[in-house]
């Protein structure tokens, strides 16, 4: 069954003419131990590893043939611990939970899931690699994977170093169109 969220961003931004990517996602969390929320799963086999607008790019589980398929290469980030300092004042000091990146924008910027309690309750997080001097580069944002797109894509949010959202209708890429 589709979560509103994901049928709000269906709406927003139609899903490639190709179909998404398959995953076993019992499989999955049984060997690499992690289960990932409901949102991302039903965005990932409704879209696919791709691109938004031609900004960004969402990573995926490994799928045979998809560069997109990296998502779990991705589990350690490295970060300053100025960097780090900061992501934890803005989470409020509460500490900095593990992160798990799983969108990056043409600008070098990275969206990460903070992983914090169960999967569906995971926040999201971005880190702005081009930030003025001395400005704080992490927002933490309420929501999960699909509400953060559907915020960035209607600029309720501007969590990157430039627009997700346009001019125009909304497009995603699977990478078997590329």
């Amino acid at each position: 069954m589709t979560q509103p969220v994901v049928a709000r961003l269906h709406q927003l931004l139609p899903p490639p003419v190709s179909t998404g990517d398959g995953v076993d996602w019992e499989r999955l969390a049984d060997t690499a131990q992690l289960e990932l929320p409901m949102d991302y799963r039903e965005f990932v086999e409704l879209y696919g590893g791709g691109e938004i607008n031609e900004y960004l790019a969402v990573s995926t589980p490994p799928v045979q043939g998809s560069p997109y398929g990296c998502l779990l290469d991705r589990l350690d980030s490295t970060f300053s611990d100025r960097d780090w300092q900061e992501l934890d004042a803005v989470l409020g000091g509460q500490g900095v939970p593990p992160l798990l990146p799983f969108a990056d924008p043409a600008s070098s910027d990275v969206a990460f899931w903070l992983r914090k309690g169960a999967p569906d309750s995971w926040r999201v997080a971005t880190f702005r690699r081009q930030a003025q001097y001395g400005a704080n580069r992490w927002t933490a944002f309420d929501g999960g994977m699909a509400q953060f797109l559907v915020d960035a894509l209607t600029d309720v949010v501007d969590p990157f170093s430039e627009r997700v959202s346009g001019p125009g209708p909304h497009m995603f890429v699977n990478w078997r169109e590329m």
